[in-house]
């Protein structure tokens, strides 16, 4: 059986059918340098067609200037379609609020749980573009350490914390639990808290947070 040739040489038969690195490097040289050439070529097309559109057209670098009502006011910020509302709150405000935590980034924990129009969301998958025209509470919208609402003074009173990255979280979503369902049962609470995660693992604590809050949202006051 012949010997197969190798492949950075000729052929035997001295017809070239081997491949050759010298002949690969040179091609790929060549590839290199066309699309080195399309790229300046597309980069002044693109040019002069900002040329074209004349001296006083706007320039646009990506970011718009929205309005979005948080806690009550209306806030003016700049964001790129592509900013979430977590980055918005944390980052573009000219005064941020940091209280909304960003932990996993990506839908996970519910550590940067929002309250919007109501309902709990994460704030890390909500673009702010989005949300012009909805209401938008924060932990900060709450209460203050000066006058706590029913929910954050539960959660001190029953130390339902640890390490405290996912506390503002738990905080929003008890509120939004205990704004739709009044007085839950402990079964509701860990339904409507299955959405945030503490590795810490003070679950306890926070239920009987949420039990005590929903007894003084009642009347009941804090035990």
């Amino acid at each position: 059986m012949a010997e197969r040739p190798p492949l950075d040489r000729p052929a035997p038969d001295g017809h070239g059918g081997g491949f050759s690195r010298r002949s690969f490097l040179k091609g790929a040289s060549s590839v290199i340098a066309a699309g080195g050439v399309a790229a300046r070529s597309l980069e002044a097309g693109m040019t002069e067609g900002a040329e074209a559109a004349g001296a006083g057209a706007p320039v646009i670098s990506g970011e718009t200037e929205i309005t979005l009502d948080i806690n009550g006011a209306a806030r003016k910020l700049r964001a790129e379609p592509r900013t979430t509302l977590l980055s918005a709150l944390r980052v573009r405000l000219p005064e941020p609020l940091t209280g909304t935590k960003e932990v996993c980034d990506r839908g996970n924990c519910g550590a940067c749980t929002v309250i919007v129009d109501g309902r709990p969301v994460y704030s890390c998958l909500q673009l702010a573009v989005d949300l012009q025209d909805k209401r938008i509470t924060t932990v900060e919208g709450l209460g203050s350490p000066e006058d706590m609402s029913p929910v954050q003074a539960a959660f001190c009173r029953h130390d339902a914390l640890m390490c405290g990255f996912c506390t503002p979280g738990f905080v929003m979503a008890t509120t939004a639990c205990l704004d739709k369902h009044g007085t839950p049962s402990e079964a509701t609470v860990r339904h409507e808290l299955s959405g945030n995660l503490c590795r810490c693992g003070t679950y306890p604590h926070i239920f009987e947070a949420a039990q005590t809050a929903a007894k003084s949202r009642a009347g009941g006051g804090l035990r």
